[in-house]
């Protein structure tokens, strides 16, 4: 099978506003982009710059795919590996970090400097706390894809005890030279606390991390700690500012040509900006969180963007995501402030409607006309008042198929998928395929 060039792709792309998925492939394979730079296509990409005193990578990828992406890179150069940049420390960019580590022994290399903002070694050691929390999110967010791309923590640790520990830390901006190559490590916070972002001028390159992702901008998450959509988008601001003509992403195809990158970073801000400010400017009139998402919206003009799919994450999150940043936890809803247990307030409204039959009925009559939303609001009063009842796990399992295959981001299949699975582990059904389970959502809904 031949593989178009991830440069040519990406400019066709662009040029004419067409999707062509997949955009973010996984192939382990490696292409040169430009003199001395290569990139392997993986969950993430590991960028590699040849230079006078050996290569300067970017990114190790997960540690499913190091062992495939360093013989990737071997293939390439037997240069030893001087630096790796870690963008931030999200295990998928440095999980395969021990597989770096590993060749150089091998070779009778040194061991490679390892560069990161200093936030990273405190991202380890939350990981390291959060373990069994970190395995169980990544469980329900990545659901059928997670044995592929290595992300569903099927082992014991979230993050692999080899994982190479940063040597050299900045907080700001540090200039880093290698082999008479000078880089800049420059960091804002966006998807993490401890993003950094690389600013080649010599290329006019920037390697962007997941500043760049071919999807909407990861800011929403609602699995995940805190992320910074206004600070991400004023870092697209700051690439553009520097004289970007090259954006090399450590998901998705790169990105050549100021015009191109003045298209695709210009309207990444733009949707950001305008989710963060039609947000506050909300919240600064007291609208709660529920009349807030229910209102802001992406441009119409930005939807049907290729590089803006809500794919994995969705402007509603990120709407979500501005509010908690600003308004604390609360939802604006008194009644919530010190809530009663969801048990029995379920229990309540069962015994106000009749039966848990009266809820499951009415659930099933509101998914079949559309409202998968509020006929998920009834599955779970159903469930809650009764945790043993066979039928109202039925009908949540169904209700959370037909919502997974109606929804558009990875996220949200992902809560919905695991959802209807553990109704159906309650009822002792063996769950079917991903696919097989949003082919009979659509023939249902």
């Amino acid at each position: 099978m031949t593989v178009v060039h991830p440069v040519e792709l990406s400019n066709r792309i662009i040029d004419t506003g067409t999707a062509e998925p997949p955009h973010n492939r996984v192939t382990e394979l490696l292409s040169e982009v430009g003199d001395n730079l290569a990139v392997v296509e993986s969950f993430s990409h590991c960028w590699a710059l040849r230079t006078d005193e050996g290569l300067v990578c970017i990114d190790a990828s997960g540690a499913q795919s190091g062992v495939a992406v360093v013989g990737a890179l071997r293939a390439w150069s037997d240069d030893p590996l001087h630096t790796l940049v870690y963008t931030h420390g999200h295990v998928d960019h440095v999980g395969g970090s021990g597989a770096f580590v590993a060749d150089a022994e091998a070779r009778g290399h040194a061991r490679p400097r390892v560069a990161a903002h200093e936030a990273v070694q405190d991202r380890f050691e939350r990981y390291r706390l959060t373990n069994g929390w970190n395995l169980a999110i990544n469980r329900r967010q990545f659901g059928g894809v997670r044995a592929k791309i290595g992300l569903g923590g099927e082992g014991r640790r979230f993050l692999p005890d080899d994982v190479a520990e940063p040597d050299l830390t900045y907080r700001d901006r540090v200039e880093v030279e290698v082999g008479g190559r000078r880089l800049e490590l420059r960091h804002a916070r966006g998807e993490t606390d401890d993003h950094t972002w690389v600013w080649d001028p010599e290329d006019r390159a920037v390697y962007a991390g997941d500043f760049v992702i071919w999807v909407f901008p990861n800011a929403g998450n609602p699995q995940k700690v805190q992320r910074y959509p206004i600070e991400w988008a004023a870092a697209l601001r700051q690439m553009l500012a520097a004289g970007a003509e090259k954006v090399y992403p450590a998901h998705g195809l790169p990105i050549v040509g100021r015009a191109r990158v003045e298209t695709v970073l210009g309207d990444m801000a733009d949707a950001l900006e305008h989710l963060a400010d039609a947000t506050l400017e909300m919240m600064n009139e007291g609208a709660t969180i529920d009349e807030v998402i229910h209102s802001v919206r992406v441009p119409e003009h930005l939807a049907d963007r290729p590089w803006l799919a809500p794919q994995y994450d969705e402007p509603e999150f990120v709407v979500r995501n501005v509010y908690r940043q600003f308004g604390g936890w609360w939802d604006g809803n008194p009644a919530h402030l010190k809530p009663s247990p969801d048990a029995v307030l379920a229990a309540e409204m069962v015994a106000m409607a009749g039966s848990v039959e009266a809820l499951t009925d009415r659930a099933l009559d509101l998914a079949g006309s559309g409202d998968l939303r509020l006929a998920c609001h009834l599955v779970e009063l159903a469930v809650a008042a009764e945790p043993e009842h066979e039928g109202a796990h039925r009908v949540r399992a169904e209700v959370y198929w037909r919502r997974r295959a109606a929804e558009r981001s990875l996220m949200a299949k992902g809560v919905y998928a695991a959802a209807a699975r553990e109704s159906e582990a309650a009822f002792g059904e063996v769950t079917g395929t991903d696919k097989m389970r949003d082919a009979i959502g659509r023939s249902l809904g």
